[in-house]
């Protein structure tokens, strides 16, 4: 890990023989690691996909899925004590307003326009004409909830349920009322403060010791996915794949850069560099709440914000923010109309992308939040549910791309937030920092 008074230490004992010979690989910056598991695992995956021997991917995989496990472990207890303590901190209830109003107007903004940014392109390439999805078999989405049963599901009727269930909307919701209420309480109120900031100590140790195990964990979900699906069942949706990719990169480069640039006044290429480790795990995770360990760290040690705004906008992210899943459903939606010969209209374009936007909000705590808010955005606009089941075939390398995007915006909200509020460490956003191995 770097040095950094938020979190752990380096270990400073004099390196042992079997320290010394792993020093070239444990000395690598952690992105540096996870990046060459990536590839390494890619291969492998593609190499055994390629020689019939899919099962040894599938024999490979429970040492991605015990990672994944343990960084779902830490969710629940890391978004109750990171919010308690950073809503405590708020001493100024005025601030606590602003926050959210910020945060949330920035993500919602950015939602618009990625699934904006997906229809522009979907329109521009036509990656549906000429495929026949006629004949695609229906697959069973759930229903997205209502606007009614989305507020009324933002409040715990049991709190230990919500987090027994790990329902993280209701999470953050009796987290923001307990930081609150510490705070009104005052004085009386100091040790229950003290203890959730020891907490919060505690749960950050526990997290860099998990993350480092990061590109092991990489390494085999990577080799799953290519020796599960190869590079033959990419073929015929190639181009729809190559527009979200695309899109979600030009989404981040022109949008967070742009942003950041002439916004906040902060150069975007450190941006990039500062959050590139949430983002390669959120890319092979597929899971911006299960990258939200990684993201919290990385906003703090690299980026420099302040705990007291990363706390509070990046678990907040994790579950509403979907600039990336937006843009999926821009360049489905027409790839589906496109496939099956319907013409939208202007009417049309502006229901995808409303439906999308606020849809965000009421699917982002649903497993599946792709497909259900794709169900959704197709159901408003009258395109049939049936293009779904294509689109379930590839969602798996689809949603690599999107997760990654909605981890990027988040680092990059939690930047321009803490820049507004005054609370961006600008001395380390501008110094190259890099999160390394804690068994370095």
């Amino acid at each position: 890990m770097a040095d950094t008074d938020s979190f752990a230490e380096r270990d400073s004992r004099t390196p042992g023989p079997v320290a010394r010979l792993l020093s070239p690989w444990t000395g690598l910056p952690l992105w540096k690691q996870i990046f060459i598991a990536l590839v390494l695992g890619l291969g492998l995956g593609i190499l055994l996909n390629q020689t019939g021997r899919a099962d040894i991917a599938a024999d490979i995989k429970p040492l991605g899925d015990l990672f994944i496990r343990a960084i779902k472990m830490l969710i629940v207890p890391l978004v109750f004590v990171s919010l308690v303590t950073g809503v405590a901190s708020l001493d100024n209830l005025a601030r606590l307003g602003r926050l959210s109003l910020k945060t949330l107007g920035l993500y919602l903004g950015m939602t618009a326009v990625a699934i904006t940014i997906g229809l522009g392109l979907a329109a521009l390439f036509q990656p549906g004409v000429g495929i026949d999805l006629g004949s695609a078999a229906g697959v069973e989405v759930r229903e997205a909830p209502t606007a009614v049963e989305t507020l009324l599901g933002l409040v715990p009727t049991n709190a230990v349920e919500a987090f027994a269930e790990g329902n993280v909307l209701q999470i953050i919701v009796f987290a923001i009322l307990f930081g609150l209420s510490i705070t009104l309480v005052g004085e009386k109120a100091r040790p229950v403060r003290v203890f959730f900031e020891s907490a919060a100590e505690i749960i950050y140790r526990m997290t860099s010791i998990v993350i480092a195990f990061t590109p092991y964990g990489v390494f085999a979900l990577m080799a799953w996915v290519a020796g599960t699906y190869g590079l033959a069942m990419l073929a015929p949706l190639a181009k729809v794949i190559a527009i979200v990719y695309l899109g979600c990169i030009v989404h981040a480069v022109v949008v967070y850069g742009g942003l950041l640039r002439f916004v906040a006044h902060l150069n975007p290429v450190r941006y990039f560099q500062g959050s590139v480790e949430p983002i390669m795990l959120a890319f092979t995770s597929t899971s911006s709440s299960g990258t939200l360990p990684v993201t919290m760290m990385a906003a703090e040690q690299n980026l420099g914000v302040k705990r007291s705004v990363s706390s509070f906008v990046l678990p907040l992210g994790a579950t509403i923010n979907m600039d990336g899943t937006a843009l999926y459903q821009g360049v489905c939606a027409l790839f589906i109309a496109q496939a099956y010969g319907v013409d939208l209209g202007m009417t049309e374009y502006v229901t995808i992308i409303m439906t999308a936007t606020l849809g965000s909000i009421g699917t982002a705590g649903v497993p599946g939040a792709g497909l259900i808010m794709l169900s959704l955005v197709l159901t408003s606009v009258g395109l049939p549910l049936e293009g779904v089941a294509i689109i379930a075939g590839i969602d798996r390398v689809l949603d690599m791309a999107r997760t990654g995007l909605n981890v990027a915006g988040d680092c990059a909200v939690s930047c321009l937030v803490a820049k507004s509020e005054k609370a961006l460490d600008e001395e380390v956003f501008n110094t190259p920092h890099v999160m390394r191995s804690t068994l370095s």
